[in-house]
């Protein structure tokens, strides 16, 4: 019993832990000397525990039986692991063909003892953890009348609306959002060419208030790239690619001159708070959300300066984190919000801002492409913005659909690739990159749009997925949202229909939402997306484009989307390598010089937030069938296999990378791998991306 417990705490600490080596003891290998010493055996035991199953299956009968006969019939240990290759195959194919004497001395002490990977409280309860007996984990609550959780356009349009409301009627409403980046701002990216639509709505005076629209759309160009050549397409006036009216923008700097605008109006925002639970009512409603707890250690201990998140008790909780929020998972899953809908699609952008010699640099251009470097199964492509900020700056950018099936694709590198092609490398050439970052984009359209509300809260902007794929924009669908969602919880806080007692679902936003311009303009072009799903693969969305164009989006059909992006990989064998050239340090450059620019900054000393479900699978499965796809789609290189002594491999996550773009949570096969908010102000600084 004493070594149970004992076996049981080392296993919670370590993966190859020592009741390997009280195993051996028990079956007195080393008293009938077989042709095996103590260490191989303790080696190939270790291997056969790796993981739940493994555990069972070592501590079986099976195995023991085996062990024993092994060693009564003094049997090699080469033997002795074709015999347990029948019965652990994946694990006990490792034993074959090792350098014992380079591994093992005879010291059982050797056996490698790994730290585990996943310590944030989310997958290790602190329940069972010892260290935590006796910490204080009260919680302060605050209360409010409206907590909106993310301060991106959406978020801050909808607490400007909530604010102008009470204000026209006279009334005191506490608005407040929290907002994980270190200011508003700083962990928004996107191309950006924004239509005004939504913004003359909020705001109509936005000149008067020197809104940051600096740059009117004044050229469109559009074209397909083949490696060498460049083939121009028109764009007619009516198709979802005519941006004139438009302004380019840096879009932090707007939702910051939004932030600005609310805060005169007193709403109040709290940047560097991350929202890290979903609070709940005893009715199973929405109550609020809690802040994350500060002071972890990167092993899950508590510091001596722990300190508890805060608790934000609101009438109605509005989530607006932007696309794959951390909390609208949970709530999706915890009220079924898909059960009408289809699963989300995603794609990745990744951006550049550059500084350009000036007689390269024509303020208010736009241009797009399509194809190279992607072949046609690959939905992507890329965008040249020429902003008008006082100095000659562009902005370019690459996105790919995450619904790609080469697990060896890097979105990075093929970004990379891109500026080199002989059309687009002049552009750059002599110029300065000054920034970098990537963020992941909703795709599914009306398709995958959820449930809108539940009892408590309800869901806006990009983490509803309001995204116009074809136009590339998704800013002003998200800020009407969020002008809807504020004047539908205002009449239910103001007729007193949603109080703080119990969270009801104000239902009537998702029912103007449809009627609205929005959702008319969402629902106009549901079908180029899906088109693309075909064996014509992107030249299916030139068609679907062409038919829109034609049929203004009354086609008496919808096309749905095909399987989840993190099921559309084939194994690594059925794939053909892809051999990128090497960056040349003027246009293209590599990953971590790139993360450099992003400002990205976390606490080393915390648990990572890219937490695993299962510390075994990445290596079991990710890279034994898929090659460690996980180190070619993140953008910000957290992910890496390295070797260990015995040859082994591991995956090491360098979460102080991490800049926010989700990716991992979305294209991750064996969805193991699950995003949870950092501590409070960690991620990319971005300055006006």
């Amino acid at each position: 019993e004493a070594e149970r417990q004992q076996s049981k705490q080392c296993r919670s600490e370590v993966h190859y832990d020592h009741d390997i080596c009280l195993s051996v003891e028990h079956y007195g290998l080393p008293d009938r000397k077989p042709t095996v010493n103590s260490s191989q055996w303790q080696y190939i035991f270790s291997l056969l525990r790796v993981g739940s199953k493994g555990r069972h299956f070592a501590e079986s009968q099976y195995c023991r039986l085996t062990l024993d006969l092994g060693a009564k019939a003094n049997v090699g240990y080469r033997q002795m692991a074709g015999n347990l290759l029948k019965l652990r195959c994946s694990l006990a194919r490792r034993c074959i063909s090792r350098d014992w004497n380079k591994l093992w001395k005879g010291n059982c002490s050797q056996v490698e003892k790994q730290p585990r990977i996943t310590t944030h409280y989310s997958i290790v309860p602190r329940e069972t953890d010892k260290r935590w007996e006796g910490i204080d984990m009260e919680r302060v609550a605050d209360e409010a009348d409206v907590v909106i959780v993310g301060g991106g356009p959406a978020g801050l349009t909808t607490a400007i609306k909530l604010k102008q409301l009470a204000d026209q009627d006279g009334k005191e409403l506490r608005v407040c959002v929290v907002e994980k980046a270190s200011e508003v701002g700083a962990h928004t990216l996107s191309g950006a060419c924004l239509e005004p639509r939504a913004l003359n709505e909020l705001i109509p005076d936005w000149k008067e208030r020197n809104a940051p629209l600096h740059t009117p759309v004044k050229e469109d160009h559009f074209a397909f790239l083949t490696k060498n050549g460049r083939y121009s397409i028109p764009i007619i006036p009516g198709t979802p690619l005519y941006n004139h009216g438009n302004y380019i923008v840096r879009l932090g700097n707007f939702v910051r001159w939004l932030g600005e605008q609310a805060e005169e109006l007193g709403v109040e925002i709290y940047p560097g708070y991350a929202a890290s639970e979903v609070l709940y009512h005893s009715d199973g409603s929405v109550k609020g959300v809690a802040t994350n707890d500060v002071g972890i250690q990167k092993d899950g201990a508590p510091k001596a300066i722990f300190e508890r998140g805060m608790e934000l008790h609101a009438k109605q909780t509005i989530f607006a984190e932007g696309c794959h929020g951390h909390l609208a998972k949970m709530l999706t899953k915890q009220f079924d919000l898909r059960r009408n809908c289809q699963h989300q699609t995603y794609g990745i952008g990744i951006k550049e801002l550059w500084e350009i010699n000036s007689e390269k640099w024509r303020p208010g251009r736009i241009e797009h492409t399509f194809g190279w470097p992607l072949d046609r199964s690959v939905y992507g492509g890329s965008f040249l913005y020429h902003l008008d900020e006082g100095s000659p700056m562009v902005a370019v950018g690459f996105v790919v659909g995450l619904d790609y099936s080469n697990p060896y694709l890097s979105p990075f590198q093929e970004f990379q690739r891109f500026k080199q092609h002989p059309t687009v490398r002049p552009t750059f050439e002599g110029g300065k990159r000054i920034a970098y970052g990537a963020r992941a984009l909703n795709e599914g359209g009306i398709q995958s749009i959820p449930k809108l509300t539940f009892p408590g809260g309800l869901l806006i902007g990009c983490s509803s997925g309001f995204m116009n794929v074809p136009k590339l924009k998704g800013t002003h669908t998200a800020m009407k949202s969020g002008i809807l969602a504020a004047e539908c919880v205002y009449d239910a806080i103001a007729n007193d229909i949603a109080t703080s007692n119990s969270g009801v679902e104000v239902d009537s936003y998702e029912t103007r939402f449809k009627e609205s311009w929005a959702w008319k303009e969402l629902y106009a072009v549901r079908n180029i997306r899906p088109s693309c799903h075909t064996f014509i693969g992107m030249y299916g969305g030139i068609i679907s484009g062409a038919i829109n164009y034609i049929s203004r989006g009354y086609e008496p059909w919808t096309l749905k989307h095909k399987a989840p992006d993190h099921a559309s990989l084939k194994p690594s064998s059925q794939c053909k390598k892809i051999d990128y050239p090497k960056p040349d340090n003027e246009v293209s450059f590599d990953l971590l010089s790139s993360v450099a620019l992003s400002g990205t900054n976390h606490e080393h000393d915390q648990p990572a937030h890219l937490t695993l479900r299962n510390d075994d699978v990445p290596v079991d499965r990710n890279l034994a069938i898929f090659d460690g796809p996980e180190q070619r789609f993140c953008p910000a290189g957290v992910y890496e296999f390295v070797q260990n002594e015995d040859g082994s491999n591991r995956l090491q996550i360098n979460a102080q990378n991490c800049v926010h773009c989700k990716t991992c949570d979305i294209k991750d096969p064996s969805q193991n791998i699950n995003w949870v908010v950092p501590e409070n102000g960690g991620g990319p600084a971005y300055n006006g991306m």
